[in-house]
C-alpha cells in the first residue's frame, strides 16, 4: 500500500472538519437551488392550464433542451478550472511584484477577463448554430423522444420561442463557471436568483396578463435569461473593477486557436460522461412518451424532484471536489480518506433531510404543480418513488465530486460507458415488464448503478493504495 506523504510544513493542513465541509457547500447549495427553478416555474404554470397535452409537451421540451444545452456545459467546467488557475497565477504574480519595483506590463485582470471573453464568444457561436438549426433540431428531437401529435405540437410551440434564449443560456454556463472558479459564489446566487425571480414575474404577466399561453411561458424564460446575462456582465465589470469599454476590449494574444480549443480539450471526458447521462434521462422521457400523455405529464412533474434535489446535493459534491482535490494535490491520502468519509456522512445526512421534506411536502407540491385530476392522481400514486430519490441518488453525486477532485477524467468516462452498457437494456426489460413502475425502477437503477460503478473504482484504489493511478499523468 502506498505510504501517505505528509503535507509540506510551509502549507497549513487541510481543514477536514464537518463545519468546513458545510461552509463550502452552503453557498453553492443556495446558488444551485435557484438554477432548476426555471423549469419548475414553467412546468407549474403549464400544469395549471388544465391541458394534459400541454403539460406532457412541456416535459418533452425541457428534456430536449436539456439534451442540447447540457451537452455544452463544458463551458462551465472549463471556465471554472481555467479561472481558478488564472487566479492562482495572478496571486503569485502579485507576490513577485511586491518585491519588484518594476510595474507589470499587463494589468492583472487581463487573463481572467480573456477567459470569460473566450467562453462567451464560444457560447455565442454555439448558440447561433443551434438557433439556425432550430427547425431541424426540434423536429428530429421530438421524433426521437416519441412525441404524440398533441404533446409534440405543444412542445414545438414552446421551443419555437424558447430557442431564442439558447445563446443566453449557454452564456449563463460560462458565467457560472467563471464566478465559481474564483470562489464568487454570491455572484452566482445573485445572477441565478435574479433570473428565477424575473422569470416568475414575466411568465405570470405574459400568461395571465396577456393570455399568451405556452408562448408566454417560453418568452418569459428567454427574456429572463437575456437580462441575466446583462446582470452578469455588470457583476463581472464590478468584480474586475474595469470600465464597460474595457470589458469588451479583447487582447489578441489570448484568442489564439490553441487557447480557444483548450475549452474543448479540457473536458472531452466530462462531455462523454454528461452526454451519456443526458441520453439516459432522454431515454426515460421517451419511455414515458410511449406510455401516453398522462404518464409523460405525471413523470415531468415528479422528475422535477430529482432536478431540485440534485442541485442541492451538488453543494456537498463541490465540497468533496474541493477538499479531495486539495488532498490529492498534496498526495495526502490519509486526509483524502477522511474527506471521503466525512463528505459522505454530510451528503447522506442532507439526502435524508431532503427526502423527509419531500415526504411532508409532496401533497402540497403536486397541488401547486398541476390542477389536472388524472395527472395529479397518477403522480400521487408514484410519489414515494420521487420522495426517495435524494437517498437513492446521493451516492452518485457524492462520488462524482470525489472523482472530479481527483481530476480522474478517464475513470469518469469509463464509468459512464459501463453504465450505458448495463442501463439501456436493463431499463428496456423493466419497462416491458412493469410499464410505469418499470420507468421509475429504471430511474433508480440509473442512480444506483452510478454509485456502484464509481464505488468499485474507489474501493479498488483504496484496497491497493493506488490512488495516484486514478489521476492523469502530468
Amino acid at each position: 500500500m502506498t505510504v501517505a506523504t505528509p503535507p509540506s510544513n510551509a502549507m497549513p493542513p487541510i481543514d477536514t472538519r464537518y463545519t468546513r465541509i458545510i461552509a463550502i457547500a452552503l453557498p453553492v447549495l443556495l446558488a444551485n437551488l435557484a438554477m432548476p427553478l426555471q423549469s419548475v416555474i414553467d412546468t407549474a404554470i403549464v400544469g395549471n392550464m388544465n391541458d394534459t397535452a400541454k403539460l406532457a409537451g412541456m416535459g418533452l421540451a425541457i428534456q430536449l433542451l436539456s439534451l442540447l444545452l447540457v451537452s455544452f456545459n463544458f463551458l462551465q467546467y472549463a471556465s471554472s478550472g481555467l479561472s481558478a488557475q488564472a487566479l492562482g497565477q495572478l496571486a503569485n504574480h502579485a507576490d513577485d511584484s511586491a518585491s519588484n519595483t518594476t510595474k507589470p506590463s499587463n494589468p492583472l485582470p487581463s487573463p481572467l477577463l480573456s477567459i470569460l471573453q473566450r467562453a462567451l464568444l464560444l457560447a455565442f457561436g454555439i448558440g447561433a448554430i443551434l438557433l439556425l438549426a432550430k427547425p431541424w433540431l426540434i423536429d428530429f428531437g421530438l421524433q426521437a423522444l416519441s412525441a404524440n401529435p398533441n404533446s409534440g405540437q405543444a412542445a414545438k410551440t414552446y421551443l419555437d420561442v424558447r430557442f431564442w434564449g439558447v445563446i443566453a443560456e449557454l452564456m449563463n454556463f460560462a458565467f457560472i463557471g467563471w464566478f465559481a472558479g474564483q470562489g464568487k459564489t454570491r455572484y452566482m446566487l445573485y445572477q441565478q436568483g435574479f433570473i428565477a425571480i424575473l422569470n416568475i414575474i414575466l411568465t405570470l404577466f405574459f400568461v395571465f396578463g396577456l393570455n399568451m399561453g405556452l408562448v408566454g411561458v417560453a418568452l418569459g424564460t428567454a427574456i429572463a435569461f437575456w437580462l441575466g446575462v446583462l446582470l452578469a456582465l455588470w457583476l463581472s465589470r464590478r468584480h474586475l473593477q474595469i470600465s464597460w469599454a474595457a470589458l469588451f476590449q479583447a487582447d489578441r494574444q489570448h484568442f489564439t486557436k490553441n487557447k480557444m480549443l483548450r475549452l474543448f480539450s479540457l473536458n472531452k471526458d466530462i462531455f462523454i460522461r454528461t452526454l451519456i447521462l443526458t441520453l439516459s434521462f432522454a431515454w426515460i422521457t421517451r419511455l414515458s412518451a410511449q406510455s401516453g400523455d398522462v404518464i409523460l405529464a405525471a413523470n415531468a412533474i415528479l422528475l422535477q424532484v430529482l432536478s431540485i434535489s440534485a442541485f442541492a446535493l451538488d453543494g456537498v459534491a463541490v465540497s468533496a471536489e474541493t477538499l479531495s482535490g486539495q488532498a490529492a494535490g498534496r498526495r495526502d491520502w490519509v486526509r483524502f480518506r477522511i474527506i471521503v468519509k466525512r463528505t459522505g456522512v454530510v451528503s447522506y445526512g442532507l439526502a435524508l433531510m431532503l427526502s423527509a421534506i419531500w415526504w411532508l411536502g409532496m401533497p402540497t407540491y403536486l397541488q401547486f404543480m398541476t390542477n389536472i385530476d388524472s395527472v395529479f392522481t397518477l403522480a400521487y400514486d408514484y410519489h414515494l418513488y420521487a420522495v426517495l430519490l435524494p437517498l437513492v441518488g446521493v451516492g452518485a453525486y457524492w462520488l462524482d465530486g470525489i472523482f472530479f477532485g481527483l481530476t480522474a477524467g478517464s475513470v469518469i468516462r469509463n464509468a459512464a460507458l459501463i453504465l450505458a452498457v448495463i442501463f439501456f437494456p436493463l431499463s428496456w426489460m423493466l419497462y416491458q415488464q412493469w410499464d410505469m413502475t418499470g420507468i421509475w425502477l429504471s430511474v433508480w437503477c440509473l442512480l444506483l448503478l452510478r454509485l456502484i460503478i464509481l464505488g468499485g473504482f474507489l474501493y479498488h484504489a483504496h484496497q491497493t493504495g493506488s490512488y495516484e493511478k486514478l489521476q492523469p499523468e502530468h
